[in-house]
């Protein structure tokens, strides 16, 4: 690989996203990794692939509707048809519950909420793009 292959979105969680209570699941997180290894794997090879596998995830902070995370997964190791990013999710605006119902803030510092590594998988015969060319 010459130049690394990123993938990034920020998005706002919405309430329809709270599972307990005032939190979001960790799913919603994990469903933000799978769209950017996605992304990866259709910069990569041309095909969306299938996840195969996650090595590690851990979830760090919580997310609450109304937050707004940056995140970010990179392309770190490539076979002949697997490829394994590195993801985070990142806390950049926070609600304020505290303060009214509508109240948020902009962090002076983010704040990393998950993280994880996983592999996906587009095997040869669809792969439009060659590896490492």
């Amino acid at each position: 690989m010459s130049e690394p292959i990123e993938a990034s979105l920020r998005v706002r969680v919405g309430s329809e996203d709270a599972h307990y209570g005032t939190i979001a699941a960790g799913a919603f997180v994990m469903q933000l990794f799978g769209d950017l290894a996605t992304e990866i794997t259709v910069r990569r090879g041309g095909d969306e692939g299938l996840l195969r596998a996650y090595e590690s995830v851990e979830f760090l902070s919580p997310v609450r509707p109304g937050d707004f995370l940056e995140c970010r997964a990179t392309l770190v190791r490539e076979g002949r048809s697997s490829r394994t990013f590195d993801a985070e999710a990142w806390k950049v605006i926070t609600t304020r519950q505290d303060i009214s119902e509508s109240a948020a803030d902009v962090m002076e510092e983010r704040v990393l909420v998950a993280r994880a590594t996983g592999t996906t998988v587009v095997t040869a015969d669809l792969q439009r793009k060659n590896p490492g060319g």
